[in-house]
């Protein structure tokens, strides 16, 4: 437990982020898991709607720096890529 102030607050800073975080962290992989679901379906529309909605959740947490662009970037890679092949 720290005893200095200064560390005291940072420790209630770092709570207060890592919550906020987990909720962009945790609705952008569970939009991807639907998409994945609905990819797997075999419905393209359902499947369309699912994908925007992953990407626009990847987007959103790229954006706040929760996850690295990158990571996101890839991500809705793989999405877009299991989309095409079900559109043929």
């Amino acid at each position: 437990m720290a005893n200095i102030k200064s560390q005291i607050k940072r420790n209630r800073q770092n709570e207060k982020r890592r919550l906020h975080n987990r909720y962009y962290r945790g609705s952008a992989r569970k939009f991807v898991g639907k998409a994945r679901l609905a990819i797997n379906s075999g419905d393209p529309e359902a499947a369309k709607d699912a994908v925007e909605q992953a990407v626009s959740a990847l987007d959103k947490a790229a954006e706040k720096g929760i996850i690295h662009r990158n990571n996101a970037a890839r991500r809705k890679s793989r999405l877009m890529k299991r989309l095409a092949t079900l559109a043929k």
